[in-house]
């Protein structure tokens, strides 16, 4: 392999890693991000939004994008993923309001999440199937890797700045990247320097840096030109109220229209928008759509509840309701459209289909890890700081990459559902150790067993899962393969966090229903004392201990069905296959 398919994949998996970081670093900056929209942090719920918008435009848009990476190529997808993420840093960092903050984290989700099947396709492009192992392994494990680094990168910049910061520097990585691999498209090393610069789009550059300046000022506002005489004129609304009627806001939709026009219109434009136009109706636009409307629906039906307290929002019912809905019409709109989303016999052979499965159960198992350990931290020794608690999970997630880079290898001498499934049962082991945890077990060092073996088991599986459905597809389909399993692990992490919140919470009533009165415990006429105040955590300790066993029987279906559905794929690298360097 040459060096410039290497650099290419390297970029890729950075930036897949960067946007993996970004999933997590909202975790730390929400309290912020929360205040300076105005939301007081005693009304948590009303920030919901704030996250399910990232999760929304993560896993609502990436089966179009998967097809768009089939029909566009895996190189354009991947600069306009992270020029998507780009612009979403930039709403967010510029963000006034609830409505503006949420559309910037869509926008990211977006464009973090295309980054995803892009990538794997190109890793089957760029290595025999035979090769494959590795490679995944490590982009699974770089991604993996964003989930430690993201939470201690927010620390780090919140700790001598403000949360803005944060996006600032993603939109900076995110056009770095986003430059750095267009050089290397094959379009852009054929024309000199000259050529290039002739062939710019000027007057969309220019109307897009008027668009930039002026919508920044309309959204920051700075105080010393608002208070000026002269310069204060421009943010005084010419009718209305609403500050985008001012002479500034005028200005900068005046520049959005010109520069969605030179989109539409040039020759070279900057942002190619009849060619992505001409893409996604090729690739099943209402399709996708309707396939949108009903992950949307599922998405926002279980990540806006408290999964402490609730399986579902209080309105979730009518986003399953909608759901349903949109299910239906999508799977007619299979049936009679001759071109659909997803091609006819594109997930035919049972490991393909198969891999989805496995991806399911595998996100419904994690999630409980995601969740409930710093919930059962912060429940036990670590009840005064949140931080701590999650610090918990780090244990966890550190072994995740090094499983990933593992499993990849194992691929090359065992089948992967052998190695999916020995990863899954040590998941599964860790769980039934994790239901052992009592008040005191995480201040010991042997709480450090279960955390990294679990890390370690999950990590194992994620590269044979990918091979799997990667070696059991045609190339044409491999980007909307890459997208069906990833959208399939985070549905089974919605679905798993709902199915073991509800154990977990039929367990802690009942238990909370056998408690003796306060009154009869605490004596004296008061109904609070340290002792019933145990009696409460215990039960709430039996809650997180019913959690962990459902997850490990989770993590053992998941297994269990690699075994089976896995067996007609191989990837293994075998003496008579011979290898041919790509």
């Amino acid at each position: 392999m040459t060096g410039r398919p290497r650099l290419l994949l390297g970029l890729a998996a950075v930036a897949v890693a960067f946007a993996a970081a970004d999933t997590y670093v909202v975790v730390l900056a929400l309290p912020d991000m929360m205040d300076a929209v105005g939301i007081p942090l005693d009304e948590l719920q009303r920030g919901a939004p704030i996250v399910s918008g990232f999760l929304l435009g993560y896993v609502a848009m990436l089966p179009l994008i998967g097809r768009l990476t089939d029909l566009r190529g895996r190189l354009p997808v991947l600069v306009a993923s992270l020029g998507l993420f780009a612009a979403g840093s930039l709403v967010t960092t510029a963000a006034y309001d609830l409505p503006s903050l949420v559309a910037g984290r869509f926008l990211q989700g977006v464009g973090g999440g295309g980054l995803v099947p892009a990538t794997l396709a190109l890793v089957a492009d760029l290595y025999p199937v035979d090769r494959r192992g590795v490679p995944l392994g490590v982009v699974s494990a770089v991604q993996e890797l964003g989930s430690v680094i993201g939470p201690l990168y927010g620390a780090l910049i919140l700790a001598v700045s403000d949360w803005r910061v944060i996006f600032v520097v993603n939109l900076l990585v995110a056009l770095a990247l986003a430059a750095a691999l267009r050089t290397l498209s094959p379009e852009t090393g054929s024309r000199n320097r000259y050529s290039r610069l002739r062939e710019l789009d000027w007057l969309g550059i220019v109307s897009g840096l008027v668009l930039l300046g002026a919508a920044g000022l309309v959204v920051v506002a700075p105080t010393s030109l608002v208070m000026d005489v002269t310069w204060g004129r421009l943010f005084i609304p010419v009718w209305g109220s609403g500050r985008w009627l001012t002479p500034l806001g005028l200005v900068a939709i005046a520049a959005a229209l010109v520069f969605a026009l030179r989109c539409g219109t040039a020759r070279r434009p900057l942002v190619d928008a009849r060619g992505w136009w001409v893409a996604a109706r090729s690739a099943d636009l209402p399709g996708a759509l309707y396939l949108a409307a009903a992950l949307g629906g599922v998405i926002l039906a279980f990540s806006t509840a408290d999964p402490r307290t609730q399986v579902f929002a209080r309105q979730g019912w009518w986003y399953l309701l909608v759901a349903v809905v949109a299910t239906v019409v999508f799977v007619r709109h299979l049936r009679t459209d001759p071109d659909p989303l997803v091609p006819t016999g594109a997930l035919r052979r049972t490991p393909a289909w198969g891999a989805l499965a496995v991806s399911f159960f595998v996100g419904a198992a994690l999630v409980a890890a995601l969740i409930d350990i710093p919930i059962f931290a912060r429940t036990t020794v670590y009840s005064d700081s949140q931080v701590l608690a999650a610090l918990v999970l780090v244990r966890f997630l550190v072994a995740l990459p090094a499983g990933a880079v593992l499993g990849g290898y194992l691929t090359r001498v065992l089948r992967p559902g052998i190695v999916t499934a020995v990863g899954m049962l040590l998941a599964s082991l860790s769980f039934a150790l994790m239901t052992r945890w009592d008040l005191d077990s995480l201040s010991a060092w042997p709480a450090n067993l279960p955390l990294l073996l679990g890390g370690l088991g999950f990590g194992l599986a994620l590269a044979p899962v990918n091979a799997t459905v990667l070696a059991a597809t045609e190339p044409g389909v491999h980007g909307l393969a890459g997208a069906g399993v990833v959208v399939s692990r985070m549905m089974g992490m919605l679905v798993g966090v709902s199915a073991l919140t509800t154990l977990g919470l039929r367990h802690y009533y009942q238990q909370t229903s056998d408690l003796p009165p306060p009154l009869q415990v605490c004596g004296g006429g008061t109904t609070r004392c340290d002792a019933f105040d145990h009696l409460l955590q215990e039960a709430g300790i039996a809650q997180e201990h019913t959690v962990f066993a459902g997850a490990a029987v989770l993590a053992l279906i998941a297994g269990a069905l690699a075994l089976v559905l896995f067996r007609g794929v191989e990837v293994r690298a075998l003496p008579s296959r011979p290898w041919v360097d790509p």
